[in-house]
């Protein structure tokens, strides 16, 4: 916890001028994303009086039904960040293609990624929801965009982040240097630095997986909850504790706040799929979050942002966290 009222864009500014981690249109950059994750934490508290609750009776490129938030959150982000200069173009879970800054609005050199509203499922049972984003600077070298520019791996980022809508609205942010958290105040209407330099404890006693799975795992995933259900009594000789809250956000929130193990691994309903969370959108932005708090981010068999993306919408298997829980699922899947 800081001392004192440091804003985000004082942060920002900061980490520009005097540490120089950050040009000034990467800056300008992160505070636009800022603001627009402000006006989808305001749709999210309104809800029903909002008019934004419920199914938006469409389904996004996943295949999934899509919440009117969903859509609300994806246009908001667009709207903000489309004419400010520091964009080239956009890419969303949420759409198909990229989304070219539109030749009315001059372009920038970087791309921006992101997942409107992570965890959607939760949104009617007032459940903490969030929105992750990622930024690459475009390749040099060629006019225009294409979906190859995006297709970089995770350590190519250079700034990367969520915004968590729960009890209270924080942006958690890495561009690099660590990871800072800045909660909203709604009074001031910005956001204000209360934790930098979050570190995750190597070890822990808790994990974050969906159990109801448990019959379709691989032997490795199988292998290592077996042995933390075992308890005290069993090869780890400790007991530990599940959570689960089926939003990626909140998850990795909580283990960033007090350390934990989140897996969403590869299993056999859908054999042909890597995972079931998406690489670009998801797993890199969370990925590099959780390495630079001194955490661990792999695939079972590989880091995580060392991953070639093939497709936009490409999927992964993750396991990450505290470091030792995530080496050890790691070592199992090495061993078969």
């Amino acid at each position: 916890m800081v001392d004192h009222r440091i804003s985000l864009t004082r942060y920002l500014v900061e980490q520009q001028r005097v540490h120089g981690h950050i040009p000034s249109e990467l800056r300008l950059l992160l505070e636009v994303v800022a603001r627009a994750c402000k006006r989808i934490s305001f749709a999210v508290n309104k809800g029903d009086l909002g008019d934004a609750m419920g199914s938006a009776g469409s389904e996004n490129v996943q295949g999934e039904m899509q919440k009117k938030l969903d859509i609300i959150a994806n246009e908001t982000l667009i709207e903000a960040n489309e004419w400010g200069g520091h964009l080239a173009a956009m890419a969303s879970e949420e759409m198909e293609g990229i989304y070219i800054v539109p030749n009315r609005y001059p372009q920038g050199e970087y791309l921006l990624l992101f997942d409107p509203l992570d965890g959607s499922s939760n949104i009617d049972v007032n459940v903490s929801i969030g929105t992750i984003f990622s930024v690459l600077r475009k390749p040099e070298g060629h006019p225009g965009v294409q979906d190859a520019d995006f297709l970089q791996p995770g350590n190519r980022q250079v700034a990367a982040g969520y915004c968590v809508y729960g009890p209270q609205t924080t942006l958690v942010l890495t561009v690099g240097d660590g990871v800072a958290m800045f909660t909203l105040d709604r009074e001031q209407g910005s956001f204000i630095l209360t934790r930098e330099n979050v570190r995750i404890a190597e070890d822990t006693q808790e994990f974050a997986i969906n159990m109801s799975n448990m019959r379709h795992w691989d032997a490795p995933v199988r292998r290592y909850i077996d042995e933390c259900l075992a308890g005290a009594e069993g090869p780890r000789g400790k007991n530990f504790n599940m959570r689960w809250i089926a939003s990626m956000v909140a998850d990795v929130h909580r283990i960033l706040s007090r350390g934990g193990l989140f897996m969403y691994p590869w299993d056999k309903r859908e054999p042909h799929k890597p995972g079931k969370l998406r690489l670009m959108y998801e797993a890199n932005p969370m990925g590099w979050l959780i390495e630079q708090a001194g955490g661990a981010a792999t695939n079972g068999r590989q880091r995580i942002l060392d991953i070639q993306p093939g497709q936009l919408h490409e999927r992964v298997s993750v396991i990450l966290g505290s470091k030792n829980e995530v080496e050890r699922v790691t070592s199992y899947h090495s061993a078969t």
